[in-house]
């Protein structure tokens, strides 16, 4: 019976123990399948299915063998076209664009960057935010004892709240109210139970390492330093699918230019075959002459099937990019350029480009970011490496009484205080480890200082070698143009030589195919005239056009930053 009481706090503690643990749906001394997560099946890893294209095959499609053997609506002009019966949409190079800018969706992962870059700067910042700390302590001692001045039964109750202040100095300031109560069965205990109640002021701050405004705020500058390096990458990837989008649109534009040459390089030799076998019937030209014609006639038609792949390659790319709802790859909708090249030719000062390019190249400001990172980081391990010297200070007022009111009102009246002055060091024998990050920061920036002027110069020959290729443009567009001309009158030439029977079709098919090239040639020369010009925009670190582009950082839907986002002109003048 008496046994029971001294029994009853272990049991109370077994029974809150097997509580927590019963409390756990899981047996706690075992792993379970649950621990590895939701993996996927073995079969779905280590499986690989194949397949076939035969259950898609043609009924009745064979290759062909001999010329009977080709249906005439595969030679003829009535031949289906991929794009006959589509719907079509004419676009402009501005639509093109706005869409970019609104849809792109790799434009939108990058905006939400710079957001999650903000979420750094307030983790670095909650560093210095204040503590609250609550401290509960229930003891029972019972020990033997030898002596009657000392119990053998002490019950103790310890209750300590407080809050704790991040300096920017490095050190902390902690004020804190400790509470006690004390019952013993020590007949010579003058107060029983006891109950102290103390109001205590701590300051602690190092003298060298770990000491000073720059090196206690180190996170928060590096932390603010990469939001402005996360915001760079957003705008250099925003100009660089703005850049994209117009190459694109310039690419399909050649595309399709390029299939109207096809068709009309076909129209022709089909043209050619009807004389062919108009002057063959009248017995003015031999037979080889109608085989001559077909042949051309086929060689045009590889050229049209050709052409319409990429068509429809540079049609799905631009699709893609601009993300529009009803426009996705899968759809049918025609996509015609509405925006038709303008060459002028441009007299560049290439000395300006370069220092525009030099001045608003992101890549640059991300290294010149990362180099004041950097030398962030060699005074915060400079300081790192330093002895540890701690000044410690606390001035406490002390209560004592019979009840917690008693108490209370001593440690008021201040009639009890003391405080204390410590120093505590620590210096590390060797410091090795520390001197090491030294020399890596300092490394890690002189290697970034050569990747700066290393870059300046890469960027210098992009914008030169942009504005060579814009005059050599200008020089290709002349040449295609007069070539061109040239050859559509040779064509025109070979037509009436070959109604007079001094010129085969052999001879009226390769002056064509010199037009077809002409033709080719002066669109290549006129697309890439205009996409020479978005390449030195971009080299130099902006857009093509009259009207800069404004963004701001994105917040996805249905999340919470969990703060503002802070204004990077207060970054930078803090």
């Amino acid at each position: 019976m008496n046994n029971r009481p001294a029994l009853a706090a272990p049991a109370a503690a077994c029974a809150i123990a097997a509580a927590a643990l019963a409390g756990c749906a899981q047996n706690p001394f075992a792993t379970s399948r649950s621990d590895y997560g939701d993996r996927p099946p073995a079969e779905r890893l280590r499986s690989i299915d194949a397949i076939t294209l035969e259950g898609s095959a043609v009924e009745g499609e064979t290759l062909p063998e001999t010329r009977e053997d080709v249906a005439d609506s595969q030679l003829s002009a009535a031949r289906k076209s991929p794009f006959d019966g589509l719907e079509t949409l004419d676009i402009s190079l501005e639509q093109i664009r706005a869409w970019t800018i609104s849809n792109n969706l790799d434009i939108q992962v990058a905006l939400v960057d710079p957001t999650i870059a903000n979420q750094g700067v307030t983790e670095a910042e909650a560093a210095f935010d204040a503590v609250f700390f609550a401290n509960l302590n229930r003891n029972s001692f019972k020990t033997p004892t030898s002596s009657t001045l000392a119990g053998s039964k002490v019950d103790t109750l310890d209750v300590d709240l407080g809050v704790t202040v991040p300096l920017r100095t490095g050190g902390s300031v902690t004020v804190d109210f400790p509470f006690n109560r004390t019952a013993t069965n020590n007949i010579f205990s003058t107060l029983n139970p006891a109950y102290t109640s103390d109001a205590a002021i701590s300051i602690s701050q190092p003298l060298l390492r770990g000491a000073g405004h720059r090196s206690s705020t180190h996170g928060i500058r590096v932390a603010a330093l990469n939001e402005g390096v996360s915001e760079s990458r957003t705008k250099q990837e925003i100009i660089r699918q703005l850049a994209a989008a117009d190459r694109l649109y310039w690419r399909l534009y050649a595309a399709r230019k390029s299939l109207e040459v096809a068709q009309s390089q076909y129209e022709l030799a089909v043209a050619q075959l009807d004389r062919a076998k108009r002057r063959v019937d009248a017995g003015d030209l031999p037979e080889v002459e109608v085989i001559r014609a077909e042949d051309g006639v086929a060689s045009r038609l590889e050229d049209i099937i050709v052409n319409e792949n990429l068509v429809l390659t540079r049609q799905r790319e631009l699709k893609r990019l601009i993300h529009v709802d009803g426009l996705e790859q899968r759809t049918d909708i025609v996509l015609i350029p509405s925006t038709e090249p303008d060459p002028v030719r441009y007299d560049v000062d290439p000395d300006a480009y370069v220092d525009a390019a030099l001045a608003n190249r992101m890549e640059l400001l991300q290294l010149e970011l990362q180099l004041t990172i950097d030398e962030s980081t060699i005074d915060f391990e400079r300081n790192q490496a330093l002895p540890l010297f701690t000044l410690d200070y606390t001035y406490r007022l002390n209560g004592l009484g019979s009840s917690i009111n008693e108490s209370l009102g001593v440690t008021r009246d201040a009639e009890f205080d003391d405080w204390l002055v410590g120093l505590r060091a620590e210096v590390p024998i060797g410091n090795d480890a520390a001197r090491s990050r030294v020399r890596r920061a300092i490394l890690q920036r002189l290697q970034r200082l050569s990747s700066k002027e290393s870059r300046e110069q890469s960027i210098e020959q992009e914008v030169l070698d942009a504005i060579d290729t814009i005059e050599s443009g200008w020089q290709r567009i002349l040449a295609a143009r007069l070539s061109s001309i040239a050859a559509g009158r040779t064509l025109e030439a070979e037509q009436r030589q070959f109604e007079v029977g001094r010129r085969t079709s052999t001879d009226v098919l390769d002056a064509a195919t010199r037009l077809a090239q002409a033709q080719s040639a002066e669109i290549a020369a006129l697309t890439d005239y205009e996409i020479a010009q978005i390449d030195l925009a971009f080299a130099t670190g902006t857009i093509l056009g009259k009207t800069r582009v404004d963004w701001s950082p994105a917040v996805p839907a249905g999340t919470d930053p969990g703060g503002p986002v802070i204004d990077p002109d207060f970054l930078a003048s803090n």
